[in-house]
C-alpha cells in the first residue's frame, strides 16, 4: 500500500493472473472436465421446483448454440445483442458466443427504441436476440440492415441456432476457440447513465478473468464453496450480475435465474440461497415489508425494539471489546420474537449479502448484520467490469464499500474525486475516443465521478458523485445521497430527491410507496385513501417530518433538509425517472418537477412572510 501526498493511494498485488489463452469461456470448460456431473446451474421446472443441470449438460448446451452461431455466419469480432429479461438461455447465449470471440452487446429489456437505435447503430451487431415477441418487434423497428438475423426464444429462437449448427462440427468449433484470447473484446456494455446517451463500455475477457481471481481472494468462503448458491434475479444486460454470474461458475458454486421479482419471494424459498446480490432497494422493501407486517401497537413497539437490538448489536460488532453481555441476551430474545421470522422468509441457507450499485444505508446494513447475515458492500461500475472494491469477511466495515481488489489501485485526489486503474479497467468507450479521454488520463487513471475518502486501514468510503453535489445560495457543498439514504428506511417513502442548487437552503421532493402505504394508513388507524389524498393528511405529513428531523440530526444545519414536498408521482424505469439499476436520474426530475420544486421554495417564502 502507499500514499500520495496531496491524494490517497492504496493498491493490492495479486497472486494469480490470467493466462493469454484464459477466456471467460475457459471457466465453463474446466469446471465440465473436472467435474462433469457436479450441478453448475439449476433451472425452473414447468410445474414448480428446479431441475439440475450438472457441468457437461451446460457446456453441451453451449457447444451447440456456438455452433448455430457459427452457422448463421457469425465469426470472431463480430457483434450481437441480446434483449431479454433474466433467464437461463441469455447466459447460454452469452458463453456461446465469447467462446467464439463473438462480443455481445446486451440491450435492458427496459430500453426504449430510441436507445436500441443509438447502441445498434454504434455496433452494428449482426444478430440480435430478444424474449419476447413485442421486443422481437422493438428490435426489428429499432436496428438497420446490418443485422441479418433477429431472432425471438418466445418463437423458437434457439432451435433456429440450433439448426444452423448442424453443419458445423465439433473439430469446426474448436478451431475457432482456440484463436479467441484474453486481450479479445468480449462485451460492450451501455452504461444506463443518469444523463444523455449511454457510453458503451469495451470490456475483454482479460477484464473479467482477472477479475474474477481477484474475487477469489477477497471472499474465497463465496467464491470457491460448493455450498454457494445463487439466485439471479437482476438485468444480466447489468454488467454487475453477469459478473457475479461468472464468478459462481468459476468456483463450485450454483446459480438460477428468475426474471419475474413479483414472486422472489417465493422463489427464495423454494430455491434457499445462500447469497444474495441485491441493490439496496430490496432491502428496504424487506424491511419495509416486515415492518409493516407487524402491524399496530405493542407488536409495532416490539418490531422496533427487536429492530433497535440487531442494529445495537452489529454497530457493537465493531467496537474493541464487541457486544455485551446484555446486548447478546437483548438480540437472542429479538430474535425468538421477531427476527426469526424474518430469516424464515429469506430462506434457511442464507448467509450472504452483497449490496452494490447504489450506497446502502448503514442502519440497513446493521440491522441485517444484526439478524445474523454476513452484509458486504462493494462498489465499482461498468467501467471496472462490476466490482473495484469489496469488504472482506470478519472485516466488514457498515458503510465502508471494503478494500481495493487485488490487481488494481484506487486514489482519492484533493478534490476527493475517485480515480481507479488496473486490471479491472475498461478498455475505453466504443469508437469514442474523445470521451474516453475526457475521463483516462496519460497515466492510465479512470476518474469515476465518485467522491469518497479512506480510512487509515484502507476501507474506502463513497461519499456522493461529483456531478450530484447542491450548491446552495450561501455557497454550501452537500450531498444529497448522503441525505436520502437516511430517510429509506420510513415505510411511507418510495423515493426522496434532495434539492437545493442555489437555493437559500436544502429541500427534499418526496414520492409516497403506493405499495406500503395502505398497511402503514391501517395500522395507524386511519381510512383507506390513494397517495394523493395521503399527500393531504396531517399524520402523513407529521411522521415524515418527524423521519427528517432524526436525519437532521447527523448533519451540520447548513446541509440539514428545511422542508419537504409530497408530489403525486412515481419514479419507475419505464417512464424514465431511474436507470435499469434503479438509480436516480436527478437531472431528468429536476427538469420535469421544476414546477414543484418552485413551489416548494414559494411555500417557505410565503410562510416566511
Amino acid at each position: 500500500m502507499a500514499r500520495a501526498s496531496k491524494s490517497q493511494t492504496f493498491s493490492a498485488p495479486m497472486r494469480r493472473h490470467a493466462s493469454d489463452d484464459h477466456t471467460v469461456f475457459t471457466f465453463l470448460d474446466e469446471r465440465a472436465r473436472r467435474r462433469p456431473s457436479e450441478t453448475v446451474m439449476e433451472r425452473r421446472r414447468e410445474v414448480g421446483g428446479w431441475r439440475q443441470v450438472s457441468g457437461q449438460q451446460l457446456l453441451r448446451e453451449v457447444d451447440e448454440c456456438a455452433r448455430g452461431l457459427l452457422g448463421l455466419g457469425l465469426k470472431t469480432g463480430d457483434r450481437m445483442a441480446i434483449m431479454s429479461v433474466t433467464r437461463p438461455e441469455w447466459t447460454i447465449l452469452d458463453i456461446a458466443a465469447l467462446s467464439i470471440g463473438v462480443v455481445v452487446v446486451p440491450i435492458y429489456e427496459s430500453d426504449s427504441l430510441s436507445q436500441i437505435e443509438w447502441i445498434t447503430k454504434k455496433t452494428q451487431p449482426l444478430l440480435a436476440v430478444s424474449d419476447t415477441r413485442a421486443r422481437e418487434q422493438l428490435l426489428r423497428h429499432g436496428t438497420d440492415a446490418s443485422v441479418r438475423h433477429i431472432l425471438c426464444l418466445e418463437g423458437g429462437g434457439m432451435r433456429t441456432i440450433s439448426q444452423a449448427g448442424l453443419a458445423v462440427s465439433a473439430e469446426d468449433l474448436e478451431q475457432v476457440r482456440a484463436q479467441v484470447k484474453a486481450d479479445d473484446i468480449a462485451t460492450v456494455i451501455f452504461t444506463s447513465g443518469t444523463t444523455g446517451n449511454p457510453k458503451g463500455v469495451v470490456l475483454t475477457h482479460r477484464n473479467f478473468v482477472e477479475t474474477v481471481y481477484a474475487v477469489h481472494e477477497m471472499l474465497p468462503q463465496i467464491a470457491l464453496s460448493p455450498k454457494t448458491r445463487f439466485l439471479l434475479f437482476l438485468p444480466l444486460a447489468h454488467v454487475l450480475a453477469r459478473f457475479v454470474q461468472i464468478a459462481i461458475l468459476s468456483g463450485r458454486g450454483v446459480f438460477a435465474h428468475t426474471s419475474d421479482t413479483r414472486n422472489l419471494m417465493g422463489d427464495l424459498e423454494s430455491f434457499q440461497p445462500s447469497l444474495l446480490l441485491l441493490v439496496p432497494r430490496v432491502l428496504e422493501k424487506v424491511y419495509n415489508s416486515a415492518e409493516a407486517k407487524a402491524g399496530k401497537g405493542k407488536k409495532r413497539q416490539v418490531f422496533h425494539w427487536a429492530a433497535r437490538s440487531a442494529i445495537s448489536f452489529s454497530r457493537a460488532l465493531e467496537t474493541k471489546l464487541g457486544p455485551s453481555a446484555a446486548q447478546r441476551r437483548q438480540l437472542a430474545w429479538a430474535q425468538r420474537l421477531v427476527l426469526n421470522k424474518i430469516r424464515k422468509a429469506l430462506g434457511p441457507n442464507l448467509r450472504y449479502i452483497i449490496s452494490g450499485g447504489a450506497p446502502l444505508s448503514p442502519t440497513l446494513g446493521h440491522f441485517f448484520r444484526g439478524l445474523g447475515y454476513e452484509v458486504v458492500e462493494g462498489w465499482g461500475l461498468s467501467e471496472t467490469t462490476g466490482p473495484m472494491t469489496l469488504g472482506r469477511l470478519g472485516e466488514v466495515i457498515i458503510g465502508s464499500v471494503g478494500q481495493v481488489l487485488p490487481g488494481n489501485e484506487v486514489q482519492v485526489n484533493a478534490e476527493g474525486e475517485i480515480l481507479v486503474r488496473g486490471n479491472a479497467v475498461f478498455q475505453g468507450y466504443f469508437a469514442d475516443p474523445e470521451a474516453t479521454a475526457e475521463v483516462v488520463d496519460e497515466d492510465g487513471w479512470f476518474n469515476t465521478g465518485d467522491l469518497g475518502r479512506f480510512d487509515r486501514k484502507g476501507n474506502l468510503f463513497i461519499t456522493g458523485r461529483s456531478k450530484d453535489l447542491i450548491v446552495t445560495a450561501g455557497g454550501k457543498n452537500v450531498s444529497p445521497a448522503a441525505l436520502e439514504e437516511t430517510l429509506v428506511t420510513h415505510p411511507l417513502i418510495s423515493h426522496v430527491v434532495v434539492v437545493g442548487d442555489q437555493r437559500p437552503y436544502v429541500g427534499a421532493l418526496i414520492t409516497l410507496d403506493a405499495e406500503m402505504l395502505p398497511t402503514w394508513l391501517a395500522n395507524h388507524d386511519l381510512p383507506a385513501m390513494d397517495p394523493a389524498r395521503a399527500a393531504q393528511e396531517p399524520r402523513v405529513l407529521e411522521s415524515l417530518d418527524k423521519a427528517i428531523k432524526r436525519s437532521n440530526r447527523n448533519v451540520a444545519r447548513a446541509e440539514s433538509i428545511r422542508r419537504f414536498r409530497i408530489i403525486n408521482a412515481e419514479f419507475t424505469v419505464d417512464n424514465g425517472y431511474l436507470t435499469p439499476s434503479l438509480k436516480l436520474k436527478r437531472a431528468a426530475v429536476a427538469k420535469d418537477f421544476a414546477h414543484e420544486i418552485d413551489a416548494l421554495y414559494a411555500e417557505g417564502e410565503a410562510q416566511k412572510g
